[in-house]
């Protein structure tokens, strides 16, 4: 059933997800701060005020699928609100955007802000190049957010950006191939599976003429962009929700870590998945779904109910842009399965606008003049129309304001299956010291990604990438800096 609803209507998911991700005060979700405007009512912590013309940067990808074509107005707007700041904007790829800011932040000239995962906050921060908006944000802008998202842009003491929305990496499946598999996508939306329950299902969603595979039963985005998030997602619900424990002790190295290299590995053994899957990029992905290669792909997020249906409706109008030899099909949200008998986790989301300095530490003008430029690209209007684009929840009460008006169309089912993620949903490590982040940043980098690869291309075992990366962890971190079980 589907059900046209109003964006800023019950914002269930969030409102379930607050107990159990912070145990911060009132987000003070009732009150309205500020309207359908997203100005500051009170001057920066700092007390910088000041009307000397400044201009602040930013490094922005495509967000949602609009967002990139709504910069000039962006820039109007802000400019509009304060008539002596300009708002520049440099456009990047998702494919592109790490590669352009590490540049930029190497040559010591960051943008004042860039969009990231809240999970590379500790890469940069480690470099010392963010900018702690602790002080310079207002009181007022940081009371117009739901605490929980906002924990994730913390490290330590540093807050250092503002986050556009709160989601889940989920599953995605198709309605129809669900159902002719036998496969009760309805319970297991509302209770989960494990992975001995999902690997008996992709098996079902397999379809084969002769020795050729024409569908399979999972596909997942490996390549590119997308080469870390496999495992980083399925890890969470195999009792590893962080890279570190509660003690600070390297995760990884855990006999669960194992046990779920061997389960992907057994996947594609199975015929479920591709032989080829370390060459599947995001792209390819969704294109294998939209043309029935694969009966369940992933990541996904609530977004792609809205893009499958815009391809459905293209189809239906005989639209040449549809994709290439697309087939109708209605988009289900579903969990990760849970792996070696661990509770499940949800793979949490949480992007948003991280601000940076120089060499040089920036004025208090500039520093002010900054924090009112995140909040202007995290609040109010923009934000309440990017969460329209993605299908997410406003965290904002100006966002939810500007959003009255706005309509999306969901299908309520994915809308309850998100929420029930939420309430299971990763929990903001802000504890996790700087330099440990950044030291399990670089091991996923320089080990754990291209062991991946190798894995997922047969050329080497689950026990000896578990092997290489339990090595570089205590090299790194010390025999008694890592999980022993």
């Amino acid at each position: 059933m589907m059900r046209r609803r109003k964006v800023a209507a019950t914002v269930l998911a969030l409102s379930l997800s607050l107990g159990t991700l912070t145990a911060c005060g009132s987000n003070n979700n009732n009150e309205n701060n500020g309207g359908n405007t997203n100005a500051p009512t009170s001057t920066a912590g700092s007390g910088a005020t000041s009307d000397a013309k400044d201009t602040i940067t930013a490094l922005l990808p495509p967000v949602s699928p609009t967002y990139q074509d709504n910069f000039d107005q962006m820039e109007a707007d802000f400019n509009k609100q304060y008539p002596n700041l300009t708002l520049k904007i440099e456009p990047a790829s998702w494919e592109d955007i790490t590669q352009k800011l590490d540049t930029q932040v190497n040559a010591g000239s960051p943008p004042d802000i860039a969009f990231i995962g809240s999970d590379g906050i500790s890469k940069y921060a480690d470099t010392g190049t963010l900018l702690n908006l602790n002080g310079i944000l207002t009181d007022d802008m940081i009371a117009d957010y739901d605490a929980a998202p906002l924990e994730y842009m913390k490290n330590g003491d540093g807050l250092y950006g503002l986050p556009a929305y709160m989601e889940v990496h989920a599953l995605g499946g198709n309605k129809q191939f669900l159902e002719e598999a036998g496969i009760d996508w309805k319970t297991i939306q509302q209770n989960g599976w494990t992975y001995d329950e999902f690997r008996e299902a992709i098996k079902k969603g397999v379809v084969k003429e002769g020795d050729t595979t024409k569908r399979y039963g999972f596909v997942f985005a490996t390549a590119g962009v997308a080469s870390k998030d496999y495992l980083n997602i399925l890890v969470k619900s195999a009792g590893m929700p962080s890279p570190f424990t509660t003690d600070l002790k390297y995760a990884y190295t855990s006999k669960n870590y194992l046990t779920v290299l061997q389960d992907i590995r057994q996947m594609i053994d199975d015929g479920s998945m591709p032989k080829e899957l370390s060459s599947v990029d995001a792209g390819k992905r969704w294109n294998m779904f939209l043309t029935g290669q694969t009966m369940i792909t992933g990541k996904g997020l609530a977004v792609f109910e809205n893009s499958a249906k815009k391809n459905n409706a293209k189809i239906d109008a005989n639209d040449s842009s549809a994709v290439k030899d697309s087939i109708k099909a209605d988009y289900i949200v579903l969990p990760v399965p849970s792996f070696a008998g661990a509770d499940p986790v949800a793979s949490t989301v949480v992007d948003g606008y991280v601000a940076f300095r120089g060499k040089k530490d920036p004025t208090d003008e500039h520093k002010a003049n900054v924090a009112k430029a995140a909040y202007f690209l995290a609040s109010g209007q923009v934000a309440a129309q990017t969460a329209a684009d993605l299908y997410v929840a406003n965290i904002t009460n100006t966002a939810r304001e500007a959003a009255k008006d706005m309509e999306i169309t969901q299908a309520d089912y994915n809308i309850a299956a998100v929420a029930k993620m939420l309430e299971h949903a990763a929990p903001a490590r802000p504890d996790i010291p700087v330099d440990k982040g950044a030291d399990a940043i670089k091991l996923e980098t320089e080990v754990i990604v291209p062991k991946l690869q190798a894995l997922l291309a047969d050329e080497i075992s689950p026990e000896d990438m578990y092997d290489a990366v339990k090595k570089a962890a205590v090299d790194m971190f010390g025999e008694d800096g890592v999980v022993q079980d």
